[in-house]
């Protein structure tokens, strides 16, 4: 009988090292001569011999495949498992695993489902800054006409802000010896989005919308040991200590108020009201010159002052900070690219037609923070938009913008992988009775995959919902 075993390991051994069409095996005939005395045996080809060995070899490549599929579906089986839970029983989920190389749809639990996304609503933002807003940030627009400088708003969010402290546009206004004269028309919004809780008002999350925004259009309140400061300090005369106010702000003024006492270092940033005299107002006394507003349009040839602050920097403070007042700035900014009308409406439409036309569950939405609860997406639409830009920008600059579980932003202590090393790059969303959390996930096979997972209007502890998160997402980084 024919040696079977050195036959079959021969055969794997030469077709795992040559794949040619027609190879000339001594060692093979070798083998045959001596076990079945094959008298010239000229040549053996895979063409001859495979055949036979796929018949006998059929068995254990049905094994495995049987093996991988098993694989496959207990991880499946898994993950069903887990929404299968009484948790899940009284709330509404979504989730959806895809795996960007191979574009194949993972695992899917109610992800054609709508849900309100909260700040999931701020990937969407983020992809419609990179493609519009390019590497510059546009500080403002001017023109000179005869004895007067006539700029206009961007709504650019950095002029002043207390973080990002940019003086780009503040040095250039200082330097004019012209009057200058500022066009607040080509602003076309209310202050606040739609769907936005109007008790919300006095927060530093909800700060108010505008073309020329300044010192990030909130009161900073700073404690020391000898007295409290206020930037800007134009507000000085209308702040009042009450700790018993309802609200840290007048519902319809811009009076303040604030605690007794703030311990040194504590910082409150209160919104206030916009209008176009507050604006020129604060324009003139941060200037030291004269400042009015005009109804006169900037003309055609208008010039663009740009920030110094990189734009990856706005991206990334919006992200991990989940930034509302940036996240609503940067729509308008890029609605300012297209026309000469700061409108959020006409670049969320130019987003989703142009640049998102076969999006999977064409979503409602409305702003570009998730403040409002009018935002609809599905963790699909989520998926979608995160495997674009996972495709059409680099890896390393795309996870920097994203908060880092453990690490940084708002996942700092939560989803934490091995030491400082995260595995969780995602941006989470969260209103009352609402918790989603949609990004990429780094699995220990090297794979880098997407998910959304969407929880709405629970009545748990979003504590509890947070930890079995956290189990499903640790379980997928071990198993696939």
């Amino acid at each position: 009988m024919t040696d079977h075993n050195n036959m079959y390991h021969l055969f794997v051994k030469l077709l795992i090292n040559d794949m040619s069409g027609d190879i000339f095996m001594p060692e093979f005939r070798k083998v045959l001569r001596e076990k079945e005395k094959i008298p010239n045996f000229p040549s053996l080809t895979l063409k001859n011999l495979l055949p036979a060995m796929l018949r006998k070899l059929y068995p254990y490549l049905l094994l495995s495949l049987f093996v991988c599929t098993a694989c496959g579906t207990s991880g499946k089986i898994r993950v069903k498992k887990h929404f299968d839970s009484d948790f899940f029983r009284t709330q509404f989920t979504g989730f959806a695993l895809y795996d960007p190389e191979e574009e194949a749809l993972l695992y899917s639990y109610q992800s054609d489902k709508y849900f309100t996304p909260a700040s999931n609503t701020k990937i969407f933002t983020l992809y419609t800054g990179l493609h519009v807003l390019g590497d510059s940030i546009p500080a403002l627009h001017y023109a000179s006409e005869r004895d007067t400088l006539y700029i206009e708003g961007t709504g650019n969010p950095v002029f002043l802000h207390p973080y990002f402290k940019d003086r780009n546009a503040l040095g250039f206004l200082k330097n004019q010896e012209l009057p200058i004269a500022w066009y607040p028309d080509n602003f076309t919004e209310e202050r606040s989005g739609p769907g936005w809780a109007w008790d919300d008002y006095a927060y530093y999350y909800a700060a108010e919308r505008s073309a020329l925004p300044m010192y990030g259009n909130v009161l900073t309140i700073t404690g020391n040991r000898e007295k409290t400061e206020c930037s800007p300090g134009y507000f000085r005369d209308v702040v009042n200590h009450d700790s018993k106010a309802p609200y840290p702000r007048d519902l319809r003024h811009n009076t303040f108020y604030i605690p007794e006492y703030i311990k040194t270092g504590d910082t409150l940033e209160i919104p206030f009201i916009q209008t176009t005299e507050l604006t020129t107002r604060l324009l003139s006394d941060t200037l030291g010159k004269k400042v009015f507003h005009t109804t006169r349009k900037l003309p055609l040839n208008k010039k663009t002052l740009y920030s110094h602050t990189p734009v990856d920097s706005l991206f990334r403070r919006m992200m991990l900070e989940s930034d509302n007042f940036l996240a609503e700035q940067i729509l308008l900014m890029a609605a300012g690219t297209l026309s000469d009308s700061l409108n959020t409406r006409k670049i969320i439409d130019h987003t989703l037609q142009r640049f998102l036309p076969d999006i999977p569950q064409k979503p409602r939405w409305v702003d570009g923070s998730g403040l409002s609860r009018y935002n609809l997406f599905t963790p699909e639409s989520m998926v979608y938009v995160l495997n674009r830009m996972y495709h059409e920008y680099p890896q390393e600059r795309l996870f920097q913008l994203f908060p880092a579980g453990g690490v940084s932003g708002t996942l700092k202590h939560y989803y934490k992988g091995d030491g400082d090393v995260p595995y969780i790059f995602a941006k989470s969303g969260s209103l009352s009775n609402n918790y989603n959390l949609s990004g990429y996930i780094r699995t220990k096979s090297g794979k880098i995959l997407i998910f959304s997972y969407m929880n709405n209007h629970y009545m748990h502890e979003t504590t509890a919902v947070k930890q079995h998160m956290d189990t499903l997402l640790r379980y997928i980084r071990e198993h696939y």
